[in-house]
């Protein structure tokens, strides 16, 4: 059962989160898929400057028990990676809300309304 849901973010079905300022969305993967994947061991992810289409792949992340993609929960373009997640991926499984992936310049916000909120993830994982 998902427990650490984060009323600020909003959420995809491919449980990756989103937090919005202005125009730009911080993305990363959520408690659940973390959880789920068990030890993450590596991380892929675009470069600055890479324009992204709403679910476009953008990324992998590795665990010891699966590969899974990483996808776009809006369109946009790549303004800044993590890069201390390619040194240490681990930190995903420490801390997924602070361990975020990617931030998008969006370029458009309508998408947002494809979200899911806090309660609807919620239900989803459940």
């Amino acid at each position: 059962m998902a427990t650490n849901i984060p009323t600020n973010l909003k959420y995809t079905k491919e449980h990756e989160w989103g937090l919005i300022n202005g125009n730009i969305i911080t993305v990363g993967i959520t408690d659940f898929a973390q959880s789920s994947l068990g030890d993450i061991v590596f991380v892929e992810l675009p470069e600055v400057g890479t324009e992204l289409k709403k679910d476009d792949p953008f990324g992998v992340v590795e665990s010891i028990k699966s590969v899974s993609d990483l996808y776009s929960p809006v369109s946009g373009k790549v303004v800044e990676i993590n890069e201390a997640l390619t040194e240490g991926p681990e930190k995903i499984n420490e801390a997924a809300y602070d361990s975020w992936l990617i931030k998008l310049e969006m370029s458009n916000d309508s998408e947002l309304n494809d979200l899911l909120d806090s309660e609807s993830y919620k239900n989803l994982c459940e």
